[in-house]
């Protein structure tokens, strides 16, 4: 497979799952137009027992441009929602990506997945220069449901950020750095938000299992965010943080104050529980800085907490 897969205008049936197979593909420069609609088969069933749909496997410098992906999913949905017996267990993942680098995305519509949309990345490679500015490796915003294993992110600004309207978002065994981690939108080094009137919210969020090699700022939430303290707002922070979680973390700091949680002071972070943490830094006494933040601690946790 060379150069370019063109799809035309028009509705196009895909009837069963394809999996494209880099493993004896030599071109790393491939790119699927696509001017029309590829639609799966009305009969969930056909689709309902597979992973994927279209699945690419080990491929590099794959493009898919343009073009919609309708999977026919309403069925399926309607059946479990009825609490049938009989609907098949889970559903096909429209679009997936395993062990694949250089992967591009632009003007892909996916419609009515039986399951995920475009959801899984996983064994993915990432990499940018350490001093390269907004290189983010994989950015989600307006999407739920969406899973990132197995992955290595090298780059020079957040190696997963999270933008508005996400819901449901899995991480799991990432390796991350340099970089700024994993970023909460503009709202991270685990949390950055720009003070200003907000309806916002983050709820739910947990980090678990987590080890820290030599990290700047590794467990914090930064409600006056302002880098280098140029032109900051003159506000307060509307977004309300709730119900976050950090269990399990243990490594290095390069930083003094490795815990901060830095909160509204009109939308005070709640519901913050640090479990078991264990921070240190070489020849150096840790510190933790609280304000606005309300929680609690279980087990061991250093540096001592301030909540």
């Amino acid at each position: 497979m060379y150069g370019l897969q063109h799809v035309p205008e028009g509705r196009y049936l895909l009837r069963n799952a394809i999996v494209f197979k880099g493993d004896n593909c030599k071109s790393t420069d491939i790119t699927f137009r696509i001017d029309g609609t590829l639609i799966a088969s009305s009969d969930y069933r056909i689709l309902g027992q597979s992973f994927n749909w279209l699945s690419f496997e080990g491929v590099t410098g794959v493009s898919i441009i343009g073009g919609a992906l309708d999977a026919k999913g309403t069925a399926l949905w309607a059946c479990k929602l009825a609490g049938r017996t009989d609907c098949p267990n889970g559903g096909a993942t429209s679009l997936s990506f395993t062990n694949s680098k250089n992967i591009n995305f632009n003007g892909l519509m996916s419609l009515n997945s039986q399951m995920f949309h475009i959801a899984r990345i996983k064994g993915v490679k990432v990499n940018a220069a350490g001093n390269s500015p907004n290189t983010d490796g994989i950015h989600v915003q307006l999407s739920r449901n969406v899973a990132i294993f197995n992955t290595s992110i090298k780059t020079g600004d957040n190696c997963v950020s999270i933008g508005p309207g996400r819901k449901d978002l899995w991480i799991e065994q990432i390796t991350c750095g340099p970089g700024h981690d994993i970023s909460c939108s503009g709202y991270s080094k685990w949390f950055e938000d720009w003070a200003r009137p907000s309806n916002g919210f983050v709820q739910g969020v947990q980090f678990l299992d987590v080890v820290m090699i030599n990290v700047q700022n590794p467990i914090v939430i930064d409600q006056n965010y302002c880098p280098h303290n140029i032109n900051c707002p003159a506000q307060v922070s509307g977004v309300k943080v709730s119900d976050v979680i950090c269990r399990n973390i243990q490594g290095l700091s390069a930083t003094i104050v490795a815990i901060n949680f830095d909160c509204s002071a009109t939308n005070p972070c709640s519901g913050i529980r640090l479990e078991n943490v264990s921070l240190t830094c070489r020849n150096q006494e840790l510190q933790s800085h609280c304000a606005n933040a309300i929680g609690k601690i279980v087990g061991t946790v250093q540096p001592n907490s301030c909540l």
